[in-house]
């Protein structure tokens, strides 16, 4: 082992390091995409314009759900942390069954938006309401993927309590997005 390494803390990892990038990365794009949808809604003479729809009360539903799966992914992690499988196989179950959930919350959003004739075409509002939460549901879909291998390595006995990267990987991702996502969701209700 060189003396580099040994320094090295579990901290510091090339992995984690890259997380971190690939994190701040997509907050800049979340960054970019709530501005534009402020700047939009600031040039508005009313917002939302007149006529659309109140935003349905499942957003709320989809809410409690993306932050349950942030407290089942920290048990997993606390739980392998001390070396705890059950806990680890237990947490990221339910982590991948509530980010399911919370997809399957999101399309009945948008149903019942459509159905009160809110679309993406219907005006500017309907646009930024769809790219902002669609943005942030495409990366629920593209976390759910390593959420799943990750879920796999660990009912395979993959990680210990010294060893187990991958899991702090995906929750610092799944953090992420439940921060993005109250951010939104913030933004999105204080138009109402």
């Amino acid at each position: 082992m060189s003396a580099g390494s040994a320094a090295r803390t579990r901290s510091d990892t090339p992995g984690r390091l890259g997380m971190r990038l690939f994190l701040a990365s997509l907050g800049m794009v979340f960054a970019a995409t709530i501005a534009g949808y402020l700047v939009v809604r600031a040039r508005a003479e009313t917002w939302p314009p007149p006529g659309v729809p109140v935003l349905p009360r499942t957003l709320w539903v989809s809410t409690v759900i993306l932050l349950a799966s942030s407290v089942t992914v920290a048990a997993a992690q606390r739980g392998i942390g001390r070396g705890e499988q059950r806990t680890l196989r237990a947490g990221l179950a339910l982590t991948a069954a509530l980010g399911v959930a919370f997809l399957v919350s999101q399309t009945v959003n948008w149903f019942a938006l459509v159905a009160a004739q809110l679309t993406m075409r219907t005006n500017l509002y309907g646009f930024t309401f769809y790219l902002l939460t669609g943005l942030h549901a495409l990366h629920v879909l593209g976390g759910l993927g390593p959420l799943l291998v990750v879920t796999r390595r660990a009912f395979a006995g993959r990680y210990t309590a010294t060893a187990h990267a991958g899991v702090a990987n995906i929750a610092a991702y799944w953090h992420f997005l439940d921060i993005v996502w109250l951010v939104m969701f913030a933004v999105l209700l204080s138009a109402w």
